[in-house]
């Protein structure tokens, strides 16, 4: 069930992991990492990241982890998301590790951690908790 490369194939149909730069930094089974730059284009009026990219990429990267655990057939769309932000984004770019808590017959529960990297250091600024659901493909 595992295919790394459809993972692969889904993100690079993505408009807005586009429009944000983004990229797949690892794809593991339940698991799946998304980095972006913060470009001047998703900033907040403060110059920090706009707390969109932070859930954008949250939401991506738990998603995609949960259809790494689906049959081909299936796709998958966020049931529900929720985000507590714990700090400012500030740095060169956000990494978002999405993360399978409980995959269900039906929804999975999933998480994701999104981290600021600036000058060599990451500081937690996100953390999200939401349910994706099976769709047909």
């Amino acid at each position: 069930m595992f295919d790394p490369d459809r993972i692969r194939a889904s993100f690079a149909r993505q408009a807005m992991m586009t429009t944000f730069g983004a990229e797949l930094l690892s794809v593991r089974e339940g698991a799946v990492t998304i980095a972006a730059p913060i470009l001047p284009g998703s900033t907040q009026q403060q110059g920090l990241a706009h707390g969109a990219l932070a859930f954008g990429l949250g939401d991506s990267a738990a998603g995609y982890s949960a259809l790494t655990l689906v049959p081909a057939e299936f796709e998958v769309v966020t049931s529900e998301m929720g985000i507590h932000y714990l700090a400012a984004g500030r740095g060169e770019r956000l990494v978002a590790e999405g993360l399978v808590i409980r995959p269900g017959r039906r929804s999975l529960v999933t998480s994701a951690d999104v981290y600021a990297e600036a000058d060599g250091q990451r500081t937690h600024i996100a953390r999200l908790t939401g349910t994706m659901v099976r769709v047909p493909a």
